[in-house]
């Protein structure tokens, strides 16, 4: 064991984006030794992992590996596998015609170059135990019957699965020839389950949606699947490598003796709505639930006894009892695999400040529930109600006797009910698994610190050293984010003016109400102890956005709390909702488009409107000014006349007439003659 300390081992693994080669990738380069699990100076991993990836995933990084390479040729391939300790070739999973043609490729050509090798090598085949299952169960009594690690090797190949069966002998028998430098192993392990999930994925992420009110199961469901947990196998495959057991088959499966349909429930259970309903297979495949190929393996019916891993391997469990007794184990995994975390958001502020279009809006970007304590106490009524009103008689007199509570309380509360039972409807809805799944937005609730305390503390707790006792909070109910809408009392009120009484009256804004509400407001604020101190002191710390004029559409506040949240953690869109997301927004912008198109024409029409307009008032201006201006010439025209019919003319017509009567050869000259003279 000391060369293993100081000089790890190389393992190649292939394909390692496959579901069950990465995490064993990811496992081999981070575990300690299977013979010393609790050395405190046991090296950072045993083990150096290489890997093929495809080319889609070139550009990830993964700090697990070594390292990856992408379509090396068939050459460059061999000298990689020359360069290591262990090869593993993985066809556990759906493995294509190409995969299982490269895994026989390998195993072909190392056994080919043993007599070259430098050190001992060890090849491992992760196949299946589909490879000995049979299609469909030919003996009815035999249901459930318990098959020995030793039965199982002398079973029939599966029919779909005869290659799998063909390269495991064929590894087994090349690992059997006498050459000792080339070690063979076949690993059958069971339908693997965790980490993100992968043949099992659609039952958890059905479950997880909460859109169905039933998790189907594909058939009967009564089948019996063997599995492991992907961490397991790779504990199988360590175990392997480190203690070369004698037996060349190794069967993997953990102790479980799970049904499909035990496995579906209690994923139903823990994650989604608590029930299931049995359709036929086909309706799978119409679904786009599974493909073909896949349906095959959960039509296993195998009972299986693992003894090699029992007795000989120095395994440490993840899962040894299966998925059904550590499913709240698995369904955390699960959504810590896949980031499927919820987003818990409170939403506080002062009223007008526009809480209920901004959470709306919250719910819509992150895909989570608006809880509003109104809608929250109606839609508990209603459901109360029907339950009453049930076949169930133990259930309908709880609903009745709720029910009687409520109508007491709000009958002795003007109309309001009492606190208690508001964190009881409210605490139970924070509870529920939409909001344990996904995630919500508490509008404006709570409005105190008392109130925040009896809904998210449970008991306080003792810290043993210091024997103080310290508030423990309920983490899956409790809102990871305070966001606090910020305004001031003017905008507010502003805003609140310029509202249709009609829609005052229906959100409670009319001036009486308004004012008082935004009192309240403001006192709570500065009570000595505030809700917002409650969440600074589960160091939960409160941020304020500011609420503007200019933001009619909340943009910048949104974009502002998204920033403060986060990314959306699901599954995002389905398709379906994508495309009628899609068909939303193209209709929006075809709206845009046409009232801007209807607005340029407006405004076109209105400039010739303008352009007509002031060419008539030009037209009636002009006529004006020459009017105007024969008028000033008429007037200025006359003392001239006036001027001349005195001075000018009786002279004038004196000469003309004595002009006449004598005719000069030259007229001109004698009247200017004759009007000298006259001067004179």
């Amino acid at each position: 064991m000391g060369d293993q300390q100081t000089h790890p081992k190389r393992v190649f693994i292939s394909d390692v984006d496959g579901f069950s080669s990465r995490s064993i990738a990811e496992f081999l380069s981070a575990c300690a030794p299977a013979e010393s699990p609790e050395a405190e100076q046991a090296p950072a991993s045993p083990f150096q992992v290489v890997a093929t990836a495809s080319p889609s995933s070139a550009d990830e990084r993964r700090s697990f590996l070594l390292e990856q390479h992408t379509s090396p040729t068939r050459d460059e391939l061999l000298q990689r596998l020359l360069e290591c300790d262990v090869v593993v070739y993985n066809i556990a999973e759906s493995a294509t015609q190409q995969q299982l043609e490269e895994a026989t490729w390998a195993i072909t050509a190392l056994h080919a170059e043993v007599e070259k090798f430098k050190s001992r090598k060890m090849f491992i085949l992760v196949s299946t135990v589909m490879s000995r299952a049979v299609a469909t169960l030919q003996n009815p009594e035999e249901d459930g019957v318990l098959v020995t690690e030793e039965q199982f090797r002398r079973r029939r190949p599966h029919p779909s699965f005869k290659l799998h069966d063909q390269l495991e002998k064929l590894v087994l028998k090349l690992g059997r020839s006498k050459k000792p430098k080339l070690t063979c192993y076949v690993v059958a392990c069971g339908l693997q389950y965790g980490r993100g999930e992968n043949l099992f994925h659609y039952f958890f992420k059905v479950s997880w949606l909460m859109q169905c009110p039933d998790v189907p199961i594909f058939g009967l469901g009564r089948n019996y699947i063997p599995t492991i947990h992907v961490y397991d196998l790779a504990g199988v495959i360590q175990n392997i490598i480190e203690l070369r057991p004698a037996s060349k088959y190794i069967l993997a499966v953990d102790d479980s003796k799970n049904t499909l349909g035990d496995i579906v429930q209690a994923i139903s259970d823990k994650l989604g709505p608590g029930t299931t309903v049995t359709i036929p297979e086909e309706e799978a495949i119409a679904m786009s639930a599974f493909q073909p190929h896949e349906l095959e393996y959960l039509r296993i019916n195998l009972r299986l006894d693992a003894f090699v891993i029992k007795d000989s391997f120095n395994l440490h469990w993840t899962c040894e009892a299966g998925m059904v007794e550590n499913m709240e184990k698995l369904v955390e995994e699960y959504k810590v695999t896949r980031q499927l975390l919820p987003v818990r958001i409170c939403l506080v502020g002062p009223p007008a400040a526009g809480k209920s279009t901004v959470a709306k809006k919250l719910c819509s970007h992150y895909q989570i529930h608006h809880v509003t304590i109104t809608q929250l106490i109606e839609e508990t009524v209603t459901r109360l109600r029907a339950t009453a009103s049930g076949g169930d008689p133990a259930a309908a007199a709880a609903a009745q006797t709720r029910l009687e509570n409520m109508t007491k309380s709000l009958e002795l509360n003007a109309g309001r009910l009492a606190d208690h039972l508001v964190f009881d409807i409210l605490q139970e809805r924070l509870n529920s698994k939409p909001c344990r799944n996904h995630g919500f937005v508490l509008e404006g609730y709570p409005k105190t610190y008392e109130q925040a305390k009896l809904i998210f503390l449970d008991e306080e707790t003792e810290d043993q050293d210091s024997k103080v006792k310290t508030p423990e909070y309920n983490k899956n109910i409790t809102p990871e984010h305070v966001i606090v809408l910020e305004a001031s009392d003017d905008f507010l009120t502003k805003r609140v003016q310029g509202l249709p009484e009609s829609v005052a009256e229906e959100m409670r804004f009319t001036q009486a109400e308004f004012g008082a509400r935004l009192t309240r407001y403001r006192r709570r604020a500065a009570a000595e102890e505030t809700l917002l101190d409650f969440f600074d002191e589960l160091e939960i710390h409160p941020e304020h956005v500011e609420v503007t004029t200019g933001d009619p559409e909340y943009a910048d506040v949104m974009k502002e709390i998204t920033a403060m949240v986060g990314m959306p953690r699901n599954y995002g869109r389905s398709p379906q909702e994508q495309e009628a997301e899609d068909r939303k927004s193209e209709e929006e912008r075809k709206q845009k488009v046409a009232a801007a198109a209807a607005e340029r024409r407006r405004g076109n029409e209105a400039a010739l409107a303008e352009m007509a307009a002031q060419y008539e008032e030009w037209q009636a201006n002009l006529s004006e000014v020459k009017t105007q201006e024969r008028a000033l010439q008429e007037a200025r025209a006359l003392p001239l006349r006036n001027y001349l019919m005195k001075y000018v003319m009786p002279s004038l017509t004196e000469a003309m007439l004595e002009c006449s009567q004598v005719r000069p050869e030259d007229p001109v000259e004698f009247l200017a003659e004759y009007l000298l003279r006259k001067q004179d």
